[in-house]
């Protein structure tokens, strides 16, 4: 079903390292309304039903948030993986484009939680990204990815479980990304850090926890440890801190070592020849981002996070707070009429793009219809 001709989405910046500073600085003054937001919440509360006002939403949707961590970069980081002539540049490369993934938060805001059935579909040059909310409770969101120029796949599906913690909230991001290297046979399985929303005793967001990487075929392996600061005053050490090291399964011996930050540089270190070289630069790869914009306006989807949305977006940009809310409630009515009208009929809703498993221990497992995402009527400049 495409959209009305009249409804015309709303698509803004993606967060960089200088939009965030500018958000960080806005959102400072939130800290009071989000600890009285949080004071009815107990310790251990499950979040993934809490509905924020609008004055705590950016202006688009955690889908659109998954899908800019993948084709908003300046350069071509996923395609860089398949020019590795050995598996230990192959993965050397994923590890960057990995670290790349890992976008600024800011305190004080979040995107809204997708619909059930709510897309995204993006392209940037030969990169064509579709995602879908495959589970709205729990929340549970698919993604595909293909390059055909690159031969690349990329199929990722994650639930995030956020938690109260009584000084602020952790979101444990469950589920796997899958990166298929399809000219070397290769497929490397990637976990996410975990999201921190601190309140006290200083208030901040970080990204925290170890991310595994592991290639199946070669028995190559990587683990990133993202550090957060220490719990006393909320100081010592560096919130973006990232360490970690390249080894193989079988020996464990440590073949490359990786030290520096997610938002500055990170630099790579060969323990056999001791070369150390640059592996990432946040700062020429999620800086200064281009906004997608519409191309084809005929073919865009009503299920489009950008269009199912839209009404939102406007208000919270010109701060029409009453506005938000109620265009916020208008799509929140429609997905609880729809979700009435599946149960009187006894239908059970499917995903359009997606096939899905859930495992014995709770874990998602999303897997793509088509072989192939075929271009979008929304486009990155590349």
């Amino acid at each position: 079903m495409f959209i009305d001709a009249e409804k015309t989405p709303v698509l803004t910046p993606p967060m960089s390292l200088e939009r965030r500073l500018a958000a960080e600085h806005q959102s400072l003054n939130l800290v009071q309304r989000i600890l009285s937001l949080f004071r009815s919440v107990g310790p251990g509360s499950d979040l993934t039903r809490l509905q924020l006002p609008p004055q705590f939403n950016l202006p688009k949707s955690h889908l659109q948030c998954y899908g800019e961590s993948v084709y908003s970069i300046a350069g071509d980081l996923l395609g860089q993986c398949s020019e590795g002539k050995t598996s230990l540049e192959r993965i050397t490369a994923v590890v960057a484009w990995s670290i790349s993934t890992t976008r600024p938060l800011v305190f004080g805001v979040s995107p809204y939680n997708p619909i059930l059935g709510e897309t995204h579909h993006v392209s940037r040059g030969s990169l064509n990204v579709l995602l879908e909310q495959v589970s709205h409770h729990p929340p549970v969101s698919a993604l595909h990815a293909t390059d055909s120029e690159a031969n690349v796949e990329l199929v990722w599906c994650q639930s995030p479980l956020p938690r109260f913690n009584g000084s602020g909230v952790e979101a444990v991001i469950k589920g796997y990304r899958r990166l298929n290297l399809l000219s070397h046979g290769e497929s490397y399985e990637l976990t996410a850090p975990s999201l921190v929303m601190k309140l006290l005793p200083m208030p901040g967001a970080e990204w925290n926890g170890t991310v595994h990487i592991r290639c199946l075929e070669s028995g190559l392996q990587a683990e990133l440890r993202y550090h957060r600061r220490s719990a006393v005053l909320g100081l010592g050490g560096s919130s973006s801190a990232v360490h970690g090291r390249i080894f193989h399964r079988d020996s464990k011996q440590t073949l490359r070592e990786i030290r520096g930050r997610w938002d500055g540089e990170i630099t790579v270190k060969d323990l056999a020849s001791g070369k150390v070289s640059l592996l990432y630069n946040a700062k020429a790869a999620i800086a200064q981002l281009e906004t997608p914009f519409l191309r084809n306006p005929e073919v865009l989807l009503a299920t489009e996070s950008a269009v199912v949305w839209a009404e939102v977006s406007a208000a919270v940009l010109r701060r029409d707070w009453d506005g938000a809310r109620e265009a916020k409630r208008k799509v929140e009515e429609e997905q609880r009429r729809r979700r009435a009208e599946r149960e009187n009929e006894g239908e059970l809703w499917e995903p359009k793009f997606f096939r899905i498993t859930q495992s014995k221990d709770g874990d998602w497992e999303c897997f793509p219809i088509a072989s192939n995402v075929p271009p979008a009527p929304i486009v990155v400049y590349s």
